[in-house]
């Protein structure tokens, strides 16, 4: 068992590690290269957000995140993550389960469908609900009929912003879902267990981690949203502005210390993001590998 066991640690740390082959310069030349274009198309640029919103002071940047308008676009930016989030979340488990535990006609087209909006640039989508839903779109008339405002209103956003990030839970979790196959599911069904109770006690259980990584991508798209957003909003200062259409606002009327620091809320969100992300990734890693530790062991008893 404990040879078994060594093993696996090898294997693990042979996967952790890569390939050794290449020469040593080889190496140090691909690592300077990556660092070095980390550092001038990622590092260099945010740490200029945050030295050009603090250049006039930090009474400067504090007016500018708590001017009225900014705290408006910072409560629209929050309150369509906590709209869109969920509803992506239901639409990517409901898809997820549908393609990985079912066979039916036409579930390769839902996969593609699915992956449109990766192919549709953002600013057609929010041209798409504009022609639908603008005054004089197809269903405006009625819409306005009936005083609903879809277009240039909270709608509008919530809906262009769903269009935009709905594949990224369903496709973090439909990969997942297929390699895990169905016999749980199966062997849970013949012990009488419901629809509900299988899905919170064997398929939530095996998803969680994935899940978790799909929200946290679904969120952090949301929140920096831009095209989609600009063509369905109206730029309506403090009513229908997110935070992005807010720095591009304030820039284009060269505020500029106060359009970095409000893009530095965003650089702080995004910051928070990648930070919960690198959290899941490691926590997967630590399940994977108790999971190889536990089947070897496992493999080791029974053999």
């Amino acid at each position: 068992m404990a040879g078994y066991v060594t093993a696996d640690f090898r294997a693990i740390a042979a996967e952790r590690s890569g390939p050794l082959s290449e020469p040593a310069a080889v190496r140090r030349i691909l690592i300077a290269v990556a660092l070095l274009f980390l550092f001038v198309m990622l590092v260099l640029p945010l740490a200029m957000v945050f030295m050009q919103a603090f250049k006039k002071g930090l009474d400067v940047y504090w007016a500018a995140v708590t001017e009225k308008e900014a705290q408006a676009a910072v409560r629209l930016t929050v309150l369509t993550a906590a709209i869109v989030v969920p509803l992506n979340t239901l639409f990517g488990i409901a898809a997820a389960w549908a393609v990985a535990k079912f066979r039916f006609r036409g579930k390769q087209l839902l996969v593609t469908l699915i992956d449109l909006p990766f192919a549709v640039s953002p600013v057609i989508a929010g041209l798409i609900f504009v022609l639908l839903y603008g005054r004089s779109g197809l269903f405006g008339p009625f819409l306005a009929e009936h005083g609903v405002q879809i277009v240039f209103a909270l709608p509008g956003i919530v809906l262009a912003t769903l269009f935009v990030t709905f594949p990224f839970v369903a496709r973090e979790l439909i990969p997942l879902m297929q390699s895990q196959g169905v016999q749980e599911e199966e062997a849970a069904v013949c012990l009488g267990a419901g629809g509900f109770r299988l899905f919170w006690r064997v398929t939530l259980p095996n998803i969680k981690w994935g899940l978790m990584y799909g929200v946290i991508l679904c969120n952090a798209r949301t929140i920096g949203e831009f095209g989609a957003v600009s063509v369905v909003s109206g730029h309506i200062r403090g009513e229908t502005n997110t935070l992005p259409l807010h720095v591009e606002i304030l820039y284009n009327e060269y505020q500029f210390a106060a359009s970095f620091a409000v893009a530095s809320l965003l650089v702080l969100m995004a910051l928070a993001t990648i930070a919960a992300k690198s959290a899941i990734e490691w926590k997967l890693r630590q399940v994977r590998l108790r999971t190889a530790l536990s089947e070897g062991t496992d493999d080791a008893h029974s053999g």
